[in-house]
């Protein structure tokens, strides 16, 4: 998956933070690419002109595997992002949209533990 950015080695960081992954050893800050690396995914950064400028066509659906949504969802805040909206119920189904370091939306669903109980 390929994501446009304005700064691909921040924008990498910070995602292989939130997947649990690392960066390439050949990526600097400045690059205008970042490959980050992932159990579950390759993800890369690339550097572009023109700022977000809308809601995004596609994201990411995140699903926790060793902590609960609400856990995940915390930990992610830590991390930069920003809460965007929260569609969590009252009986525990649901999930949290959030945005990354520069405004991509993506979202946090319940882990499958929390499915099945």
């Amino acid at each position: 998956m390929t994501f446009d950015c304005a700064d691909a080695y921040k924008l990498g960081a910070f995602w292989a933070t939130v997947v649990e992954g690392s960066l390439a050893e050949d990526d600097h800050p400045g690059d205008p690419e970042v490959l980050v690396e992932s159990a579950g995914a390759k993800l890369l950064f690339v550097v572009v002109p023109e700022p977000k400028s809308g809601k995004n066509r596609v994201h990411l659906d995140l699903q926790p595997q060793d902590r609960t949504r609400d856990e995940e969802v915390g930990r992610l805040l830590a991390l930069g992002a920003t809460l965007v909206e929260d569609h969590r119920r009252g009986d525990g189904t649901g999930w949290v949209t959030l945005a990354d370091i520069e405004g991509n939306e993506f979202c946090v669903e319940r882990s499958a533990a929390e499915r099945a109980g």
